[in-house]
């Protein structure tokens, strides 16, 4: 029997008798992940209606955001909201999901750790905090390797980044400084071309032969595998133990403040689909693979997906250390100024959930809120 209903809202007493025939016909029809993600989410039909009618949860339609794909697609969210009704709003790029969060159309987001670093300092540390970490890794460098065989032959080619200043953009900036090549960030000219391309055209950038490669996340990075590139470079080598922040979880600080309990229960939901994730690999992946389907019309074939999948790691650690050096990178290649990042984190109800399911707290790195 499927496990949700719209919004019913179950009374004790006679009240929850007299309206258990109209909740079993629901029942019956009914069911998680049924709905479009512009749509509310059905409620659980058990769950007490939590401190806010409605959450709304941000996210990109990447594999790097597979959390927030599998917990919706599965339920899993919503059934730890009980009767507040999860709405899903999918979001292109950082800079416009960081402006829903300060204009209050979202309460709650899944992104990457650059422009929650810029929307954070932009704001003198008021809009948001990091709530949980979600994924690492999962960002490629993939060329043409009909024009470059290794590492050194990247100088003087066309490589895109998604977006001046975005997390991917700023990696390619850093590594390019580290082989001791000059580039201008602002222009991307220099001993690299540096081509910031809008991930949904990259592959056709590719096929053309306007890029070179690109320093790109998933799945994006493996449709120009299957469009004949060749991996170079898989960015979780170059970084200290493979791990670095590749997504957060945020929260405004105004809905973490009046709805704590129910930040709470999409940390929960959080916590359960990376646990999920991690333990049926395979099903997860057919299951992100759905819920993309719905977002975009079109699944991503087996030869993307299958390349895709196991170059990331779904994880509730924050990774602190190395949202510090990403920061540190964006200041060293000119595109910030030198971040005050202390209290940009509030791991505190994430550990509270750690620590009750019997599993390890995870550190800020001394970037906690007070």
């Amino acid at each position: 029997m499927p496990a949700s209903v719209r919004t019913t809202t179950l009374r004790r007493g006679a009240a929850a008798a007299a309206a258990l025939p109209m909740l079993i016909g629901a029942l019956a029809s009914c069911g998680y992940g049924s709905e479009s993600s512009d749509d509310t989410k059905k409620v659980s039909a058990k769950g007490e209606k939590l401190s806010a009618d409605t959450v709304r949860l941000g996210h990109f339609p990447n594999l790097t955001h597979a959390t927030a794909l599998v917990g919706d697609q599965e339920g899993i969210f919503q059934k730890e909201l009980g009767g507040t009704q999860l709405k899903t709003v999918p979001f292109n790029a950082g800079p416009s999901e960081i402006e829903a969060l300060n204009a209050g159309s979202i309460d709650i987001g899944f992104i990457g750790p650059s422009p929650s670093i810029n929307g954070y300092t932009k704001s003198g540390g008021k809009n948001l905090r990091i709530i949980s970490g979600s994924a690492s890794g999962g960002v490629k460098l993939v060329v043409n390797p009909d024009k470059i065989k290794s590492l050194k032959d990247v100088k003087g080619k066309r490589i895109a980044t998604p977006q001046l200043g975005n997390t991917q953009d700023v990696a390619f900036l850093h590594w390019a400084s580290e082989q001791g090549w000059k580039v201008d960030a602002q222009s991307g000219k220099g001993d690299v071309s540096v081509v910031r391309t809008d991930n949904k055209v990259t592959p056709d950038a590719y096929k053309s032969g306007s890029i070179d490669g690109a320093w790109v996340p998933e799945p994006t990075a493996s449709k120009l595998v299957s469009e004949g590139a060749k991996e170079l470079l898989n960015e979780s080598d170059i970084w200290p133990d493979k791990k670095f922040v590749i997504t957060n979880i945020i929260v405004s600080q105004k809905f973490l403040t009046e709805h704590p309990d129910v930040v709470e229960a999409v940390l929960r939901g959080s916590v359960k689909t990376n646990a999920w994730i991690n333990a049926n690999q395979d099903k997860a992946k057919a299951s992100a693979n759905a819920k993309l389907k719905e977002l975009s019309g079109k699944p991503l074939g087996a030869e993307v997906i299958d390349g895709a999948w196991p170059s990331i790691q779904f994880t509730d650690d924050p990774l602190a250390a190395t949202l510090q050096a990403q920061a540190d990178h964006a200041v060293n290649a000119g595109l910030l100024e030198k971040p005050e990042l202390k209290g940009i984190y509030d791991l505190k109800p994430l550990n509270k959930i750690l620590k009750a399911e019997g599993k390890p707290e995870v550190d800020d790195a001394g970037l906690g809120a007070e």
